[in-house]
């Protein structure tokens, strides 16, 4: 299996790929703003879950995301 085939990132792997320091996406992890796993003492990152939280963010739902005119 590659690297690109796996189905979770490290925390380390998820930070560098959302350009943020690897103690800020531990301390999202902490507060359920990406989501993770624990298998034993690693937390993981499910790519799909990953994929899924930030094309919610890119599509606010409601108002919150309309201009208004």
């Amino acid at each position: 299996m590659t690297r690109e085939d796996a189905l979770t990132l490290t925390v380390t792997e998820t930070a560098a790929l959302l350009r943020i320091s690897r103690n800020t996406a531990y301390s999202l992890i902490a507060q359920g703003q990406i989501p993770s796993i624990r298998l034993g003492k690693r937390i993981l990152v499910p790519k799909n879950g990953l994929q899924q939280m930030l094309a919610e963010a890119s599509h606010p739902t409601g108002d919150a995301g309309r201009v208004a005119r």
